[in-house]
């Protein structure tokens, strides 16, 4: 079954969300009002509603770093990864963890690099290299 994930959740201000969506990560603008905004998240629905964010917290250990939770984000092929990765250092993107690579050498091998949006929504972007490892054990 092919299917795509719908995600909805609050950020302060639609402008500098949008900004940060579309112009900085390079994702597209969907349906919008003035209280909400859809954005098409490398081919998945982001719903960004006027309100209060989530409350994060560094609380989700994977492998040696302490990660935001909650935080969601996408899985990409690894030349998409590193080119993402290329247009977040060249917009100065602040990383809550660096574009690094984990799990080496394991079926699980991947790199991920976290940050956050303007309303400190965190973000992760992982990338494989083949997407049967994705969920290897």
């Amino acid at each position: 079954m092919q299917s795509l994930f719908h995600f909805a959740y609050h950020v302060h201000d639609l402008v500098s969300a949008r900004s940060f969506y579309c112009d900085v990560l390079g994702c597209a603008e969907g349906r919008s009002t003035d209280t909400w905004l859809d954005i098409d998240f490398f081919g998945h629905q982001l719903s960004l509603h006027l309100g209060e964010p989530f409350s994060v917290s560094n609380t989700g250990k994977v492998g040696d770093h302490w990660v935001p939770m909650p935080h969601f984000g996408v899985v990409l092929s690894m030349p998409d990864w590193l080119a993402l990765k290329q247009r977040l250092v060249e917009r100065g993107v602040n990383f809550v963890l660096e574009p690094t690579f984990r799990f080496v050498g394991t079926p699980g091998e991947q790199a991920t690099m976290f940050f956050l949006d303007p309303s400190g929504n965190p973000v992760e972007i992982k990338g494989f290299a083949e997407w049967a490892a994705v969920y290897a054990q």
